[in-house]
């Protein structure tokens, strides 16, 4: 029997996180995206657009920042990435890779979060 392959209809993201008022102030202030609180203490939702992380309490997990390349989490296509480069910018994200074209089609650049995971933003040639 062949496996079909599944249609994904939507990203959501998992992740753990040390401080969760911080990593809610950085997705908010930073990066734009609303924060939504569940009846679980424990966790916020993060969103923009068709993009959803949930972001859990864990403050005895290793950082993200000691993950080295695992760290990163999320390459999120965008409108308009060389206005929201330059609005991260003035906010002073930590860049880890500065915005350039790709051989492959796309403007991308990443940047590390208050928690941090990193995060790649593209848009399309």
């Amino acid at each position: 029997m062949t496996q079909k392959t599944p249609n994904v209809t939507r990203t959501r993201f998992v992740i753990a996180v040390r401080d969760l008022q911080k990593s809610a102030a950085f997705y908010r202030d930073v990066l734009g995206f609303s924060i939504h609180a569940i009846s679980d203490p424990g966790f916020l939702f993060y969103t923009a657009g068709n993009c959803t992380i949930w972001a859990g309490l864990c403050p005895d997990a290793l950082p993200a920042s000691e993950l080295g390349d695992h760290s990163y989490f999320a390459y999120l296509e965008i409108d308009d990435i060389d206005r929201f480069y330059a609005s991260v910018q003035d906010k002073r994200a930590v860049i880890c890779k500065p915005i350039r074209n790709e051989p492959w089609g796309m403007r991308e650049f990443g940047l590390v979060t208050a928690d941090g995971h990193r995060i790649m933003f593209a848009a399309s040639l």
